[in-house]
């Protein structure tokens, strides 16, 4: 006997669309509700159904799968009696950005009407979902990511649970987006460095690709450095990097480019060295940030 897979997909941006486009691919009803009923219809053409009341949406299956603007967005459409009285035994996967107070939020309002609580933060653009090293954070209940899983791994291939405390995929997120910007504020001064020398853009683009995997290699060791709390000298001292991002804040006034970064980085390892740190790990200069 075939069994009948039914999800409900509640916000249909860019993201929202691929989610409910994935779903059909392996097969699912799929109903969809969106505030702007034009965003559906590409999504009716392809065999979803559209339900214009959200609470016969959240009716139609027993996994919800929420991808709006915000929490807020969240709480204004399901925060109403029509949705509260139909959650009970369901399972809500939130794919909406937010913090991991919102999220903790959530999950005391979702179990309070019976409802199971998944919270999840995609790392990718639409257009790289559904691929093995897609990755999404999740957190929540472990009965509830049970039965969430396999409709997760539909969406991607590296699934990361981290744990019953909900808050955990939020503030994982939290921490790779630190990541991200900072890494893009490095990636533009650089560009800035590279027009000044006259370096063509691309090949900077092409460069950093190349050497990236082994930058990232370093971090996941330096990682471990911070772990361990051994500090001791085993790949590179903090000394290098007091004088290596003091050069390139001096290029920088050189090359009569914005330093606001460079002064940012070069601040940070010269707090490092005067805290009597230079001659201990790279990785030493998060007694900087823990202070």
């Amino acid at each position: 006997m075939k069994t009948i897979k039914n999800a409900t997909v509640v916000g249909l941006g860019q993201m929202g669309i691929t989610l409910a486009r994935l779903l059909m691919k392996q097969n699912y009803n799929v109903a969809v509700w969106n505030r702007t009923k034009q965003k559906a219809d590409v999504l009716v053409k392809e065999g979803a159904t559209f339900l214009s009341n959200v609470s016969d949406a959240i009716n139609a299956s027993n996994i919800i799968i929420i991808c709006v603007l915000d929490y807020a967005a969240t709480k204004d459409i399901l925060f109403n009696k029509l949705v509260t009285d139909g959650l009970a035994g369901k399972t809500i996967i939130q794919l909406t950005t937010g913090s991991p107070e919102d999220a903790r939020e959530l999950e005391t309002w979702a179990n309070k009407h019976g409802a199971h609580y998944i919270d999840g933060a995609i790392q990718v653009a639409p257009e790289q979902m559904a691929r093995p090293d897609t990755t999404i954070f999740v957190s929540g209940k472990k009965n509830a990511f049970d039965f969430s899983e396999a409709v997760l791994k539909i969406f991607g291939g590296n699934i990361k649970y981290l744990g019953e405390k909900v808050s955990a995929a939020a503030a994982m997120d939290l921490a790779s987006l630190s990541y991200l910007y900072g890494s893009l504020l490095g990636f533009f001064h650089a560009v800035s460095i590279s027009e000044a020398e006259g370096f063509p853009v691309d090949l900077l683009g092409s460069i950093i690709r190349e050497v990236t995997p082994g930058f990232t290699e370093f971090m996941q060791y330096e990682a471990g450095v911070i772990q361990s709390g051994n500090f001791a000298i085993t790949q590179s001292p903090l000394s290098i990097s007091v004088e290596a991002t003091e050069r390139i804040l001096q290029s920088s006034k050189a090359y009569s480019i914005n330093t606001e970064v460079a002064e940012l980085s070069a601040s940070f390892f010269k707090r490092a060295q005067v805290a009597g740190y230079e001659k201990e790990e790279l990785a030493s200069l998060i007694k900087i940030f823990r202070s």
